[in-house]
């Protein structure tokens, strides 16, 4: 029994390597991961998932989360509860608790590879979308900010404001979750890899510990929920949403889940999506340009509209409340994360989502 026992063991620690090997061949094919796993099997195994998640009108991968942290303390207070009654058993108790923690890693980590890991490996979503991306001059970028700052000052004209003077959801944040995924109907008509059935997008009940920790939003990988935190300022909420929404589709890397998110609440058909989506486009434009050519974004600044800059001075309220050692922390495991799944700029490759603006620029053009 024992020896039996062992052998399972062994197996499920093989799956690590396995997961590797799956990984590194897949950053070999990226073609064929695009066609065999994101079109096919990565669809087979979200479709399920979504099912079953939809069917809860809350993040039934909060629920869990919630409740693999609780296991996770009762077991390690078992652990030490059994330490201080046997002493003398450590090297028992050890030998027995080690393999079993290594075999549970091994089963999650594997699982996230077949689940959602591979997408990493897909193609490039400017290829899936016929854009071409290549150096830009800093004009170049100037121009593209000058477009979406245009595009965002006349959207501004048509949103709600608070008694503050900043934009605000009239009808709240569960009605913009309910209204997201007609942003992705109509952009699938562009790009048909955005379309299919998905469980809405759901709100956080501990979305105030999310943003101790920096985070406006997270993907459940394991099922296949994307989870937005309600409590940030309602100007970020359409577009965090759709960004979500984009990983939940089975786009991997920041840079294009925020190009992705663009382009869903720019083809929104409520304006609040459209200015959301457009400003945080404008904002991403303008850190490069900023990081750039600082003369010429403070040329760009001073052209925001009043409006533009009191949502901008709202968001930038919110989060100086929570900029804490957490939340520092929380941006480096992010950080290893992205890493770890061969996003070599890690937290930095936010901003590549303005090459994408620029080529989308471009074709525009022609």
């Amino acid at each position: 029994m024992g020896l039996k026992k062992g052998f399972k063991k062994l197996c499920f620690i093989l799956l690590i390597p396995l997961g590797l090997l799956l990984s590194y061949l897949s950053t070999l094919y990226p073609e064929t991961v695009e066609n065999l796993y994101s079109k096919g099997l990565y669809r087979v195994i979200v479709t399920p998932l979504n099912f079953i998640s939809g069917l809860f009108p809350f993040s039934l991968g909060e629920l869990l989360l919630v409740g693999f942290i609780i296991l996770v303390i009762v077991k390690l207070i078992h652990f030490v509860i059994q330490l201080f009654k046997a002493p003398s058993q450590i090297k028992k108790l050890l030998l027995n608790f080690i393999p079993n923690l290594v075999v549970f890693i091994s089963v999650v980590y594997f699982c996230f590879v077949i689940v959602w890991g591979l997408n990493y490996q897909r193609l490039p979503f400017s290829q899936i979308a016929g854009l071409e991306v290549k150096p830009a001059t800093v004009s170049e970028l100037a121009d593209v900010c000058e477009n979406l700052l245009e595009q965002a000052k006349e959207l501004r004209k048509y949103v709600s404001e608070n008694d503050e003077g900043v934009m605000f959801l009239p009808a709240g944040k569960q009605d913009a979750l309910k209204r997201a995924y007609m942003g992705y109907e109509k952009a699938a008509r562009l790009y048909p890899e955005l379309g299919g059935k998905y469980s809405r997008p759901k709100g956080v009940v501990l979305s105030e510990i999310m943003s101790y920790l920096g985070l406006e939003g997270i993907y459940s990988i394991y099922t296949g929920e994307a989870n937005v935190n309600i409590s940030m300022p309602d100007i970020t909420f359409p577009f965090t949403t759709c960004h979500e929404m984009a990983h939940q589709r089975g786009f991997a890397p920041e840079d294009e889940a925020n190009y992705i998110a663009y382009v869903a609440c720019k083809n929104h058909p409520d304006v609040d999506f459209q200015y959301s989506g457009m400003l945080y486009a404008l904002i991403y434009a303008g850190n490069e340009l900023y990081r750039n050519d600082p003369d010429r974004y403070a040329e760009l600044r001073n052209n925001y509209s009043d409006g533009m800059k009191r949502d901008l001075a709202a968001i930038n309220s919110y989060w100086k409340k929570y900029e804490t050692p957490v939340q520092d922390f929380s941006s480096s495991v992010n950080d290893t994360y992205l890493k770890a799944n061969r996003q070599e700029d890690g937290v930095k490759s936010y901003g590549r989502m303005v090459d994408l603006l620029i080529a989308e620029y471009r074709a525009s053009k022609r």
